[in-house]
């Protein structure tokens, strides 16, 4: 069976899902002849107003508990819309992990968009964090809907970064204009610290920051955990050291890591045994690499126990 699009909207009751999809079916640039599924998964204040519709073949239909969103309900809708495309209203209430476990193998998850009320989203945050917590961390972009001037975005900004580094941010003011969160966020760790201190679960940034941003931490000393790896390309009295890195999901999940010269202070380092570093920053050619690259000159390097957490993500 072909793959079939799934556009995800999440959010709370009234924080604006069901007026945002309204909108996207009245675009003409919408209607490409395609077979719509909108499934409704909460009734609000606002309803659907089809006749306004400029895309066209659109079947609605509304589950009314959470007892009908399962795989054989969702495969039987399947096999009698025959949808090319799937638009989800998901009700607040209801945890993601459901929603996945219902999917068919053909759905696929295309865009995936959070609304919160700004009037009420610190509330929810604050009494709800769960359900916060489940509808931001995998989604591609946050919208804060019936946004005042007199809110302080940096508030907003925290609770979504606390969660996620992926999202977009927007906030959509009373009367409609939007603007997208230009807040910069500085790494989770100090990179002007004596000894730069890496937590378990921030391996992934340092590693991406190092790439980007060689240049400023060139002649620095860095501390983290890792997991060894030593094979023939390794040359003698080195070591790479790093950890299993989730970009997006479980099928690009890679292994990603420094060379890292020992200076003796462990022998007969073994792969997989995890060891803590503390390393000074140089860049310079390296088998490794095939080319020049950072090269950690040990200063402390000792065997430790993993982290609970054995791979790390950049969320």
């Amino acid at each position: 069976m072909e793959d079939i699009s799934v556009y995800l909207f999440l959010g709370f009751l009234d924080s604006g899902k069901t007026k945002f999809i309204q909108e996207t079916l009245e675009d003409a640039r919408m209607e490409t002849g395609e077979k719509t599924l909108l499934l409704v998964c909460e009734e609000g204040d606002e309803e659907y107003a089809p006749e306004r519709f400029a895309v066209k073949n659109v079947v609605k239909i509304t589950l009314e508990s959470a007892d009908e969103l399962t795989e054989q309900n969702m495969q039987a809708l399947t096999a009698k819309h025959k949808p090319q495309r799937i638009v989800v209203e998901y009700n607040g209430t209801w945890l993601l992990q459901q929603f996945f476990e219902a999917m068919p193998e053909s759905w696929v998850i295309n865009q995936m968009m959070t609304f919160f009320d700004a009037n009420t989203f610190l509330n929810y945050n604050a009494n709800m964090r769960q359900l916060v917590f489940d509808k931001v961390q995998m989604t591609q972009m946050v919208v804060f809907n019936r946004f005042k001037g007199e809110y302080d975005k940096m508030e907003f900004h925290k609770v979504v970064r606390g969660i996620s580094r992926r999202p977009d941010i927007v906030y959509e003011y009373i009367g409609g204009k939007p603007e997208f969160d230009e807040i910069e966020d500085p790494m989770p760790f100090d990179v002007n610290a004596p000894v730069i201190m890496i937590e378990d679960r921030d391996f992934a940034w340092f590693y991406r920051d190092m790439a980007e941003n060689t240049a400023q931490y060139v002649g620095k000393t860095v501390c983290f955990k890792g997991m060894a790896a030593v094979t023939k390309k390794v040359p003698k009295g080195y070591v790479v050291l790093g950890r299993h890195i989730m970009t997006c999901c479980e099928a690009d999940i890679a292994y990603d890591g420094f060379a890292v010269k020992t200076n003796g202070l462990v022998e007969d380092i073994k792969t997989r045994e995890w060891l803590v570093v503390t390393a000074k920053i140089n860049i310079e050619y390296n088998s490794i690499y095939r080319s020049k690259g950072p090269v950690l000159i040990a200063e402390k390097l000792e065997r430790c126990n993993p982290p609970e957490e054995r791979v790390v993500t950049y969320y």
